[in-house]
């Protein structure tokens, strides 16, 4: 669910050793999709009465869609995944489930190292809406399922549309001055997509895994490592102040929170050895 640039991985990953199908509402997808091995099944997470083949179908899924954005009644709830729970429900339940959530279900952390067991603490719409998913993902437990939750940072690759801060920084976007500056965490496509195919399998029962590379950057040295990487001007810095009065809201909302996410689970319970472990082995495409 949700077969875009992460789930393409994740398949890629799998390659032949499985049969894979992928939900998608439009018919256009259906010959890229077999290109790649894979059997489109026509369906729409936000027409819950399309999901009922899904019943019994599938022995494994990876559940990659976000939910709806603003405009909705209940603005914090996921439809989305409470359809495809009940759909899975029908009848024999898969015996796995990943779900890809958010590191921004934990809020505002002060710059504090984050670990799992961290209570959660959304502060926007968006988060809050995840989190309201990860409940309906544990509720499947219930049924029987395995199910992985997995909190997502910042994904990025150099192949991947918009994964990497170059067209930011050729804008010259301002960053934050080093005293208002926040922690931020990453996490390579590729990796994420190991993990995501690592936990189908290995994943414990109702398990949260954090699922982010080893650095441990504040957003600002971020942008000038990117800078320097890409040989462009390092971004301008500007105090909080100013920030609020010129930057987009979406850009603040991302800057108003700090967090050092803790990864010792991915790599002890999934088994997960990241190929990029620090953000300067993946920003720059292999020669």
């Amino acid at each position: 669910m949700g077969c875009g640039d992460v789930g393409l991985r994740v398949a890629r990953d799998l390659g032949r050793r499985v049969r894979l199908l992928a939900l998608t509402s439009s018919p256009a997808r259906g010959p890229a999709l077999r290109a790649r091995n894979i059997t489109p099944l026509a369906g729409n997470l936000d027409e819950p009465a399309s999901l009922r083949r899904l019943a019994g179908i599938a022995t494994r899924v990876v559940h990659l869609a976000p939910p709806p954005g603003e405009g909705q009644a209940q603005w914090w709830r996921d439809p989305r995944t409470l359809a495809l729970a009940r759909a899975l429900r029908r009848r024999t339940p898969p015996c796995s489930l990943v779900y890809g959530s958010t590191s921004g279900v934990y809020g505002d952390c002060a710059g504090a190292w984050v670990d799992e067991t961290r209570p959660v603490a959304p502060r926007t719409p968006r988060a809050q809406r995840r989190v309201d998913a990860e409940r309906v993902v544990r509720h499947l437990g219930r049924a029987g399922v395995r199910a992985s939750i997995l909190r997502i940072p910042g994904i990025y690759a150099p192949d991947r549309e918009g994964g990497t801060p170059r067209e930011r920084l050729a804008k010259g976007t301002p960053v934050l001055d080093a005293a208002d500056d926040v922690y931020t965490n990453h996490i390579h496509a590729d990796d994420l997509a190991r993990a995501c195919a690592a936990a189908l399998w290995r994943g414990r029962p109702q398990r949260v895994v954090n699922v982010n590379d080893d650095s441990a950057l504040k957003m600002g040295d971020y942008f000038d490592l990117a800078a320097d990487l890409y040989g462009l001007p390092r971004p301008p810095r500007v105090p909080r102040g100013t920030a609020q009065d010129t930057l987009p809201l979406v850009l603040l909302s991302f800057m108003s929170e700090s967090r050092r996410m803790d990864n010792a689970r991915l790599k002890r319970e999934l088994r997960v050895r990241l190929a990029y472990p620090q953000v300067a082995d993946g920003l720059i495409p292999p020669k």
